[in-house]
């Protein structure tokens, strides 16, 4: 998909209270569009009408209005994936998915976007990371990663050294190291040389691996040798902290 289809406005020509009714570029939009709206599946339409997309919107979370494109629950889906895989997306919205990195280019693309990343430990403690800003390049780019600042949260800045980064996975060696990042970590990510973040990383409640940081961790807050127990990330435009109920 070119970038001028990624930009097309999404709009139905059906008429609404006498003005054209726009289609809900993402979950902020949904929040936004009247009455209450709890957390789960809607319909998003970031390509266009004729392309929607399913996501599970975090409704929730300091406002609401975030889209979630990565979310890991309880290990019932194999992360460890191919490029393909990465690019157009698994698992279910209303479970443990990856979006897809076309997708997600997309959303990036069409707005501004600040980043959340919530996540949970096995004794029930729940935190989180922000940042003020995220995009991907296009596939052409290797979706290389444009991460703003960190801007707090208790689970610390994990995400800052990833800033630049290529996509990695185990069959597509895009990192700076001379291994493979994906390959070695049973993951993928943008990785450097290699992680301070594998959220994408083995699920494994009791962390007993023998074979290192391959885990889905958060290194600042619980290291990389502990599995959690859930972790998400999500977008939303900054603008939406000025429209919280």
């Amino acid at each position: 998909m070119g970038p001028a289809v990624a930009l097309l406005l999404a709009l139905v020509a059906a008429p609404a209270r006498g003005r054209p009714l726009l289609l809900p570029l993402d979950c902020a939009d949904v929040r936004n569009s009247g009455g209450a709206k709890p957390s789960g599946v809607y319909a998003i339409y970031p390509a266009g009408p004729a392309s929607p997309l399913h996501v599970h919107c975090d409704m929730e979370s300091d406002g609401g209005g975030w889209t979630v494109f990565q979310r890991r629950l309880d290990g019932s889906v194999n992360f460890y994936r191919s490029w393909d895989g990465y690019k157009n997306g698994f698992g279910s919205t209303s479970g443990e998915y990856w979006l897809g990195l076309d997708n997600i280019f997309i959303l990036s693309q069409r707005r501004r976007n600040e980043l959340r990343v919530d996540m949970e430990d096995w004794q029930g403690n729940r935190v989180h990371a922000q940042y003020a800003s995220f995009s991907l390049d296009p596939e052409s780019f290797g979706y290389r990663l444009d991460l703003g600042g960190y801007v707090g949260g208790e689970a610390g800045d994990a995400m800052s050294s990833h800033n630049g980064m290529k996509f990695t996975t185990y069959d597509r060696d895009q990192d700076v190291w001379e291994k493979n990042c994906a390959g070695h970590f049973m993951g993928a990510f943008w990785y450097a040389a290699c992680h301070t973040a594998n959220p994408n990383g083995l699920y494994i409640p009791d962390s007993g691996s023998p074979h290192g940081s391959v885990y889905a961790s958060w290194l600042p807050w619980k290291g990389n040798g502990y599995s959690l127990k859930n972790i998400s990330m999500k977008l939303r435009p900054p603008s939406q902290l000025q429209k919280k109920n």
